[in-house]
């Protein structure tokens, strides 16, 4: 995206670099990352990063306003409304697509929203790691909001910890040491302190939850919420049985809670206006179909890891919907072939984190992540067997 930066890195890159990086990735949990690490980063100029943080505070504008909570009243589904919601969530990631405008010149637009964490521990990890290996200069970083590696840990551990002892303090996860993502478990652990717990293994006593911690019964006051409560929703009957203590009145914090996850999300994209997040309505809203369906993504509400998203549209697609209002029409955009490879060129998102501190007016940008891909979308299954994919940062201009 810098064309000077990615001819820099190109010239200097090697396999030996990249093996020696994957190395030292690995090192600290061998074999917790079970996603691919793409070859290179994503430099990233000033002003595209000034075009991705102006949607992002467009955004958070509305997600700030007064009726906030009365304009997604109908985004959780009834099913799965956990009580003692609080006023915000603690975490915000905003997913853009690098793209490419009708007059062919680069600009973000958001895919995808999500009032929940994301990779908040590996990036502090990936970021020193990627900058050491690759001698990525100091005019690039990949904090935001001036923060660097230790701030951002620090005000991570707030939000998380907060005036807790972090032994009462568990990151929540369906089966952790399963899932794809368990290197951020493991790397919260490291640098946040708190353990990692798996739903199968909390005790409800009364309105209070325990874990055991060394065979000791432990009492939890803040959850570190990682459950995505529509994949708890697939799981075995046994899971499922254990998840309804979640929709129980509970003396525990959530950090978010676990409403936020729909609150802020796709549910969320017909409320924004801005150049830099595509033109969305609800289906059920929408009086007169397009002309033009080719030019629009149809996206379920409600969906885990890009399930059940059509991107071909066509009218029966539109007419096999029994439920409009849980699916929204979404002006498709058009991701630019922008990181030159040594093949063919790989498309980029970047995902922005936003953290949301008790007392703070606002959510603040702080970091990010990126993901490369040669497929028709971003995701595994669309990229099997290339190379100069997968899981990545971004470094931004200073």
């Amino acid at each position: 995206m810098v064309p000077s930066m990615r001819q820099w890195f190109n010239d200097n890159f090697t396999e030996a670099k990249y093996k020696a990086y994957l190395e030292e990735l690995n090192a600290p949990h061998p074999g917790a990352i079970e996603f691919r690490i793409a070859e290179t980063p994503v430099f990233v100029d000033k002003i595209f990063t000034e075009k991705m943080l102006s949607a992002c505070e467009s955004i958070v504008d509305v997600i700030t306003q007064y009726n906030f909570k009365s304009l997604t009243s109908h985004a959780i589904p009834e099913d799965i409304k956990v009580p003692n919601e609080n006023d915000y969530s603690h975490f915000i990631a905003f997913d853009f697509g690098v793209c490419e405008n009708e007059a062919g010149e680069l600009e973000p637009q958001l895919i995808e929203m999500q009032g929940f964490p994301t990779l908040f521990a590996f990036e502090i990890l990936i970021t020193e790691v990627a900058k050491k290996h690759f001698n990525v200069p100091d005019n690039y970083d990949a904090y935001l909001g001036g923060y660097n590696k230790e701030t951002y840990q620090q005000l991570l551990k707030e939000i998380i910890v907060a005036e807790c002892d972090p032994e009462n303090v568990i990151l929540l996860e369906i089966l952790p040491h399963q899932q794809k993502t368990k290197i951020d478990f493991y790397c919260t652990e490291d640098y946040v302190g708190i353990p990692v717990v798996c739903l199968t293994e909390l005790i409800k006593e009364d309105k209070k939850l325990y874990y055991l911690r060394n065979g000791k019964k432990t009492l939890v006051k803040r959850i570190y919420n990682r459950v995505i409560f529509d994949d708890l929703q697939q799981q075995s009957p046994e899971i499922q049985e254990k998840g309804k203590i979640l929709f129980e009145e509970l003396d525990v914090e959530w950090v978010p809670h676990p409403n936020w996850f729909y609150r802020i999300s796709k549910f969320t994209l017909p409320y924004i206006d801005h150049p830099y997040v595509p033109k969305t309505n609800f289906l059920s809203d929408i009086k007169v179909l397009p002309t033009d369906l080719e030019n629009y993504v149809l996206k379920p509400l409600f969906s885990f890891a890009g399930q059940g998203v059509v991107i071909d549209v066509t009218k029966a697609d539109i007419d096999n919907v029994k439920d409009a209002h849980n699916w929204i029409l979404q002006r498709k955009v058009k991701y630019a072939d922008v990181i030159t490879t040594p093949d063919i060129p790989a498309k980029a998102e970047i995902r922005i984190f936003y953290f949301w501190k008790a007392g703070a007016a606002r959510p603040v940008p702080a970091q990010n992540l990126a993901r490369l891909s040669k497929g028709k979308m971003i995701g595994v299954r669309y990229n099997k067997d290339k190379e100069w994919v997968g899981g990545t940062l971004a470094y931004f201009e200073k």
